[in-house]
């Protein structure tokens, strides 16, 4: 671990960011234990464990093989994605695990758990299987524990003609159909039951577990501090990247309403802003910057960022800090780009025990190279 690498931001001050580990195969996700602990989910499908700054060589946990006979995924190694510790860690060292689930249909979201003891996950259960089995398209698979203790799990639409040059949106389109999984935000309980207060529970052709609906790929969940409303960062197509503001039952309009573009460069829709009885996004970003991560940092290390969001970008290659209700004659409204030279892909953003930020990066999306490194954000002393 070097000295790190010192930068300047908008707000007056500077910041030192230094890898803390490094040789990592794409590290999707992070998630912290205690004050000299961070775990690491890797997409190679090893849950790695970082203590007191150094990356031990034996995983905590690694995903089972995939069946044979089940179709690859598009963008091998792909058997892990996110981690969310249970509001009762402390007391049942519970870690929740979002992962591609291999079959004869492909491949789905879905989310299982085990106690960590020492350094090993042990007696690790599968808790719940998404009904979004494709062999193509992304599947994100955020969790974020709601402060009810309800479990809160995106899923992706799973497009395979995303990128092949067509305009097909069959498989998109499911995204607004409620007897699926594809392209929703669902909730369950901590043992992957169905809370009986789910917005779809009892109607017939829906899938209880489903909270809402109209996602395209939900890669950050996270609670606005002040309002209490639950934020969701999503990955559009040729632009139409956006944060939108979850309510239960609520439709967000993927794919019949959206500002982004098909990769053929014509329009997703021809609803690009708004459609009755669909709600508008909080905010959305063109050109793409891939949003990866979303948190709301509560901590006082630095200067000016309380309260701000932070979102981690893929192809934008960057951490975007977004500040709100700022003092005339400001905008209400501000969005800063941070960490550009670097020149990496920011996978995860989270706030630290120590209050600083941690960021997951990869030099590139596909591949099984070991580039991926862990990184601390702390401030650097007085500004310019």
């Amino acid at each position: 671990m070097g000295p790190g690498q010192t930068l300047d931001t908008a707000t007056g001050q500077r910041i030192r960011v230094t890898r803390i580990a490094g040789g990592l195969v794409h590290p999707y996700s992070l998630a912290f234990p205690d004050a000299h602990t961070i775990l690491v989910a890797e997409r190679s499908g090893r849950l790695r464990i970082i203590r007191d700054g150094v990356l031990l060589p034996r995983p905590a946990w690694e995903a089972p093989p995939a069946p044979p006979g089940s179709p690859p995924s598009n963008n091998p190694p792909d058997a892990l994605h996110f981690i969310e510790l249970h509001p009762g860690f402390a007391e049942n060292r519970l870690v929740y695990l979002a992962y591609p689930k291999y079959g004869p249909r492909g491949n789905t979201i879905a989310v299982g758990r085990g106690t960590l003891t020492g350094d090993t996950l042990a007696g690790f259960q599968e808790i719940f299987v998404s009904d979004a089995w494709e062999s193509y398209g992304a599947n994100p698979g955020r969790m974020l524990f709601g402060r009810d203790g309800t479990l809160y799990v995106t899923v992706g639409d799973r497009d395979r003609y995303c990128c092949d040059g067509s305009e097909n949106n069959t498989q998109r389109m499911k995204a607004q159909a409620l007897d699926n999984d594809y392209g929703k935000i669902l909730r369950i309980r901590d043992d992957g039951s169905i809370p009986a207060d789910n917005p779809f529970v009892g109607r017939p052709g829906a899938l209880p577990e489903i909270f809402s609906y109209g996602h395209r790929n939900a890669y950050g969940l996270a609670y606005h501090p002040e309002t209490g409303e639950l934020w969701e960062s999503e990955i559009g197509p040729l632009g139409g990247d956006e944060i939108n503001v979850l309510f239960p039952g609520h439709n967000y309009g993927w794919p019949l309403v959206s500002t982004g573009r098909n990769y053929t460069g014509t329009p997703v829709s021809d609803h690009p802003w708004t459609r009755e009885g669909m709600d508008d996004p909080r905010m959305f970003w063109n050109p793409v910057i891939s949003p990866s991560g979303l948190i709301f940092y509560t901590g006082d290390r630095f200067k000016g960022w309380k309260g701000s969001a932070f979102l981690g970008a893929l192809n934008g290659k960057a951490l975007w800090r977004v500040t709100f209700n700022n003092p005339r004659p400001q905008q209400a409204e501000q969005r800063e780009v941070l960490l550009t030279s670097l020149d990496v892909r920011i996978r995860d953003v989270q706030q630290g025990p120590d209050g600083n930020l941690y960021i997951a990066t990869e030099r590139e999306s596909a591949g099984a190279a070991a580039t991926g490194t862990v990184m601390r954000i702390e401030p650097a002393g007085a500004g310019r």
